[in-house]
């Protein structure tokens, strides 16, 4: 068994799309659109793992408080120390915020935390 997809309600689904893919080297599916509900989406496909789905409907325009129970952030594994460190620089030097690292974590992961466009939570680690 396995995790096929993890999906994500969006404000801006394009800025999101290119994001994921410009920064995380994912591959966009064509856009889904269903009129009927006013609801949009894109698959975005990496190298290795799960999917995600950058959702975004018509009636869903509110984000939950910072703090919730459920989902805390996605995470994506570069590979090495080195990749962190670039990709955290990549990410500060576009004007992403920063939420903690490079910096190896109390249970021995080697990350930063940046939030995305809309505030997400991303980690990345070796």
């Amino acid at each position: 068994m396995k995790i096929e997809h993890v999906a994500l309600w969006v404000d801006d689904l394009e800025r999101l799309k290119d994001f994921y893919c410009d920064y995380f080297k994912g591959s966009a599916s064509n856009q889904y659109v269903n009129k009927a509900k006013g609801f949009t989406s894109y698959f975005i496909a990496f190298n290795k793992g799960a999917r995600l789905e950058l959702m975004k409907q018509d009636d869903i325009t509110q984000s939950s408080a910072q703090s919730y129970l459920g989902w805390a952030h996605l995470a994506f594994s570069l590979g090495s120390k080195e990749a962190v460190v670039t990709k955290s620089e990549q990410l500060v030097n576009d004007g992403y915020k920063k939420i903690s690292g490079p910096r190896i974590t109390g249970d021995g992961y080697y990350e930063s935390v940046f939030e995305d466009p809309e505030g997400n939570l991303i980690e990345i680690s070796v």
